[in-house]
């Protein structure tokens, strides 16, 4: 029975440095509530500013003397609002709270469990920046503007989002979850991931959950306790073993389904920017028209007083 018992708890240990897996809670998967989107939309675009303007202001602090780059800007503006990113670990510290016929957000001191309100805020952010991340990062970049010129920039210029007052919430609106602390350890398992974000291998890192971890191994069959002594020995030994296979057939699986996740994700990748370059570029061309309109209407203008003289 003690060697079962060594066993399972080296198996433990073993699993949690081989694989990224938090085994201690399952994450809550639960949609964004759209509809919740447009009463907090001014206030989640005044944070979205906020925050771009710390953390471009630290990464200044990081790189000192030298001077950032439009580049190092642009990345944090197309990461603010993606909660794979450490740039929008802001979203998880948000807590929406019900005041009267209005939503207001509320930060909290620590991170907290990302469920409906965290994914709503993360979905109304991505709606302020739609497309405007090179843009606000250009001016941010050009102008270094103060941070209530860049609220209006963002907020009023670019997105709208604070160009009019939000709706009433209804009455009978049902109210959001409370707000959840996350765990300390997932916390740390959390950042973990974001930081391998990226890194050769970690798109095929997967969690796996504690009853994956114990079928896989085959541990925690109650009908074996009773066994004698010698066949807990063989399963001792033959533990690492096991082990080993388990790890390399997992670590084959990812591998397969490597070369077409880099495929999908880039081609999602150069739709995105292309899209992205058509819209400035449609912006520019909309500009330049307006110009030569007005430029001819003054033209037009002017001949018309000479002919009149």
């Amino acid at each position: 029975m003690g060697r079962r018992t060594m066993a399972v708890l080296t198996a433990v240990v073993m699993l949690v440095l081989l694989v990224p897996e938090s085994i201690c809670a399952k994450k809550v998967e639960t949609a964004a509530r759209k509809e919740d989107v447009k009463y907090i939309k001014c206030q989640v675009c005044e944070r979205i500013a906020t925050q771009l303007h710390q953390q471009v202001q630290k990464k200044q602090a990081q790189i000192s003397p030298k001077k950032i780059s439009e580049y190092q800007i642009i990345e944090i503006a197309e990461n603010v609002c993606n909660l794979k990113k450490e740039e929008a670990d802001w979203i998880t510290r948000i807590d929406i709270v019900e005041k009267g016929d209005r939503l207001e957000l509320v930060e909290q001191e620590e991170e907290g469990m990302c469920n409906a309100e965290c994914k709503t805020i993360e979905k109304a952010c991505q709606e302020v920046m739609g497309y405007s991340d090179t843009d606000v990062a250009e001016y941010m970049y050009s102008s270094k503007p103060q941070l209530d010129q860049l609220v209006n920039h963002l907020c009023k210029d670019l997105s709208g989002a604070c160009s009019k007052k939000p709706p009433p919430v209804p009455k009978n609106r049902i109210p959001g979850e409370a707000f959840a602390l996350k765990p300390s350890k997932q916390a740390e398992m959390d950042k973990l991931m974001r930081s391998m974000e990226g890194m050769p291998g970690a798109p095929g890192m997967k969690m796996y959950s504690r009853e994956e971890l114990m079928n896989n191994m085959n541990i925690g069959n109650e009908d074996g306790d009773n066994e004698d002594d010698d066949e807990d020995e063989e399963q001792s030994k033959s533990f690492p073993k096991n082990l080993g296979n388990i790890m390399r057939e997992k670590e084959k699986k990812a591998n397969e389904g490597d070369w077409k996740q880099k495929i999908t994700k880039q081609v999602a990748s150069t739709g995105e920017t292309l899209k992205k370059h058509a819209q400035r570029v449609s912006n520019r061309v909309r500009q330049w028209w307006k110009g030569m309109k007005a430029g001819q209407a003054k033209k037009k203008t002017s001949k018309a007083g000479k002919s009149e003289l």
